[in-house]
């Protein structure tokens, strides 16, 4: 079977202003200052925790508020996941394209299952994947494989491609021997993108198609 995952947030969508306001939102509840949007776009990627906990030392708050400000960003994200959001140009077409040619689909990310799912509805784009793991569907979180291998046992997969846009996404798929093509135009934090392990890459959906079909001959 054809297979091919994709990363959601900096992958098939430009999440980050969504994510920014719930940040602000849940400092202000905390008489805090508010962050830039370039400050949170470059705490995106390890998944809520690890958010907060970037938030937490970016405003000097105490490690120990953690978990009372995951449960209220999660308030206010869940609440409000995609009115600032937007897919990036060109995936719903090359989406089209990999359903039209028989490719089975899935979502592997570390935000909470829920939100994505709701975002994915609201794009239109959820009937595309036949799986989906967050980062609370099972007991592990990017870059450990655990969650990426769940994808592929829902897809009923035993290789597929993966598609992502960080370092986080790239350890993930060396840690499963999956072949990997790189977004270029999503939250990486490495100044040059030959610095993150790749097999391939690219900066516009016109051309995954054809990167994808060539990575999965690959593994033949």
């Amino acid at each position: 079977m054809k297979a091919i995952i994709f990363d959601l947030d900096g992958t098939l969508i430009d999440s980050a202003p969504d994510i920014h306001a719930a940040v602000n939102r849940t400092l202000a509840g905390l008489d805090r200052e508010a962050l830039d949007l370039d400050t949170i776009r470059a705490f995106i990627g390890d998944g809520v925790p690890v958010l907060m906990e970037r938030v937490i030392k970016a405003r000097g708050l105490e490690p120990g508020q953690r978990d009372a400000m995951v449960e209220a960003f999660l308030g206010h994200y869940e609440a409000d996941p995609a009115t600032l959001t937007t897919l990036y140009p060109g995936v719903e077409d090359a989406l089209e394209q990999f359903r039209d040619e028989g490719w089975a689909m899935g979502v592997c990310t570390n935000k909470p299952e829920a939100p994505s799912r709701a975002i994915l509805k609201t794009f239109g784009i959820d009937g595309f994947f036949s799986a989906v793991v967050g980062g609370d569907t099972v007991e592990a979180r990017k870059p450990d494989p655990k969650p990426l291998r769940a994808v592929c046992e829902q897809l009923g997969a035993k290789q597929a491609v993966f598609v992502g846009d960080s370092e986080i996404d790239a350890a993930t798929a060396q840690a499963t021997g999956m072949r990997f093509a790189l977004f270029t135009e999503g939250y990486h934090r490495a100044e040059d993108v030959d610095d993150i392990p790749q097999d391939a890459r690219f900066s516009d959906y016109d051309v995954l198609v054809a990167i994808v079909a060539r990575l999965a001959d690959e593994l033949r």
